[in-house]
């Protein structure tokens, strides 16, 4: 009987062996398993953080739980069986708090329509991954541009963080000021951030799990967190699936919104699949990587389908270089990442139990890992560092990172044009721009 059990397991490492290719990448399933394991310790934070977000969209925390667990598990598995790629997908940060705080929060925009602007970028990005424009607009928008729209986000995201543990609040006078530092909801939003800061200066992966977890007990002693058990039945994502509303978020209004989505999205997930599968060794001289138009193909659908059950734009995520770093090179490692997001969703009780200061934390580092990429940015030449000022910090300055991103644009091509670099300008850039300077004079 143990013969028998033993040749069974051999035959399952075997297969698994020559489907993920793993003797041409030189891994190994333990390997692979590892740096599954690895890669979904420091990005299940989003499960966490996710609900709470989309929350403020007045959509059921429950059932967000659910679908952030559902699409991050079949997008994971996706990439990982089509693609044979270690990169993890999930809902991504920063679209997600653009649609809670400005689309629905600043704009009045009902989440159900909300939810379809999102739909129609991820359709738009998939149409461009299918008529292979993502590859030419990649190649064509500016190195200051997408470095302005990462780091905007991320000092976007790191303002909602620090406005959700109460280190800063609204003031008629001077629109912001320091919140009470003396309150234990906010030293322990601060807390966790640099729990989160520390643990990763010292390479520990899991450091935002972690600090969710410390800073959640802390919470039970104050009273802020009540347990309510650890297991229950995934919840039902019935009352989202059909609610969002397709036909009323294709208006004119939310034009610029749904391009934003679409554009964010591209950089965002492109960007993150280069660098994961570069650290991976898999890039070649021409920066290509394997598999790459099917990996694309994968985030735009993933998108679409986690937009129509009712969470934010799907990316791959760069916590899955974590993964890479312990070894992971082929598919199992999202496909074992994907396993335990489906398998988390048993445990939504837990999530119910984070209080908002518990997440905090993680907005706000997510902010510092964003906003690094301005060292990109050659500030020397104006017409590059200006554009890119302008972009990053009028995201938070007006709330909007459509706003950001359409100023961007536009002062891009002033500084080029009035400076004699006109010659600097490409197609993409000027019809951008010319997009978005068309939405300020016909709706705004």
């Amino acid at each position: 009987m143990n013969n028998e059990i033993n040749e069974s397991s051999r035959n399952d490492v075997g297969f698994l062996t020559r489907f993920f290719k793993m003797s041409q990448h030189g891994t190994s399933v333990r390997t692979e398993v590892i740096a599954g394991f690895t890669t979904f310790l420091t990005m299940v934070y989003i499960v966490f953080v996710n609900p709470q977000i989309l929350g403020a969209a007045q959509m059921d925390t429950k059932v967000v739980f659910g679908t952030t667990c559902l699409i991050a598990g079949i997008g994971s598995i996706a990439m990982g069986l089509i693609a044979n790629l270690p990169v993890a997908l999930a809902p991504a940060m920063g679209l997600n708090a653009f649609f809670a705080f400005v689309v629905v929060g600043a704009m009045g925009v009902s989440w159900q329509t909300g939810m379809g602007a999102i739909f129609w970028g991820a359709i738009g990005l998939f149409l461009l991954t299918l008529f292979r424009i993502r590859y030419w607009m990649i190649a064509n928008i500016p190195i200051s541009l997408r470095t302005g729209i990462t780091s905007g986000i991320g000092l976007f995201i790191a303002m909602m963080g620090l406005k959700n543990a109460g280190v800063i609040v609204a003031n008629k006078d001077t629109l912001v000021a320091i919140g009470d530092l003396s309150s234990h909801s906010v030293l322990l939003g601060i807390v966790g951030f640099f729990i989160i800061a520390v643990l990763s200066s010292k390479n520990f992966h899991a450091a935002v799990l972690v600090s969710i977890v410390i800073t959640s007990c802390c919470g039970l002693f104050f009273g802020d967190v009540h347990f309510n058990g650890v297991y229950s039945t995934p919840p039902s994502i019935g009352g989202v699936i059909g609610e969002v509303d397709l036909k009323g978020a294709l208006s004119l209004s939310l034009g610029g919104i749904i391009f934003s989505f679409m554009l964010i999205n591209l950089f965002d997930s492109s960007g993150t699949l280069i660098g994961v599968t570069d650290k991976a060794g898999l890039i070649d001289k021409d920066g290509k990587f394997p598999n790459m138009k099917k990996a694309l193909y994968v985030d735009s659908l993933s998108s679409v389908v986690g937009a129509f059950i009712g969470t934010s734009s799907v990316t791959a995520y760069i916590e899955s270089t974590s993964g890479v770093s312990v070894g992971g090179r082929t598919g199992l490692t999202a496909v074992v990442v994907g396993a335990l997001f489906l398998l988390v969703m048993f445990f939504s009780p837990l999530a119910e139990m984070v209080p908002g200061y518990a997440t905090a934390g993680a907005l706000i580092f997510v902010g510092v890992l964003m906003t690094s990429s301005l060292v990109r940015v050659d500030w020397n030449d104006f017409t590059e560092s200006v554009p890119a000022f302008i972009t990053t910090v009028m995201m938070p300055f007006t709330f909007s990172i459509t706003e950001g991103i359409a100023l961007g644009f536009m002062s891009y091509c002033i500084m080029k044009l009035f400076t004699g670099r006109w010659r600097d300008l490409n197609l993409c850039v000027i019809l951008v721009a010319l997009l978005f300077a068309l939405k300020i004079v016909l709706v705004d």
